[in-house]
């Protein structure tokens, strides 16, 4: 699902306030890493994560490999920082109710 700018703009507010979910070490991007990520999606929505020093990738780069692998959109990158989002399909989560144009 391709998002909107305003839709954009809206998860990136909702993002400023989140405390990371997920934080990517030395080990790098793991099957690991991404079944918690998926399990922290379906959960919440939408997730901020983080990169430690150790991290063999950039957070441009981790944030773009996290999104196709895991079927999201990559909302934001800052620094060693990066948001995601997708839709649950989980029962009993509440829904993020984005914008429409």
């Amino acid at each position: 699902m391709a998002l909107t700018k305003k839709q954009i703009k809206q998860l990136r507010a909702l993002g400023q306030q989140l405390n990371p979910e997920l934080i990517v070490g030395k080990n790098g991007i793991t099957d690991a890493s991404v079944a918690q990520a998926d399990e922290c999606l379906e959960s919440h929505e939408l997730i901020k994560c983080t990169l430690l020093e150790g991290c063999g990738y950039t957070a441009k780069e981790a944030g773009e490999l996290f999104a196709e692998r895991l079927h999201a959109d990559l909302v934001q990158v800052i620094g060693h920082r990066f948001v995601l989002y997708r839709r649950s399909r989980k029962d009993g989560v509440k829904n993020i109710r984005l914008v429409r144009e």
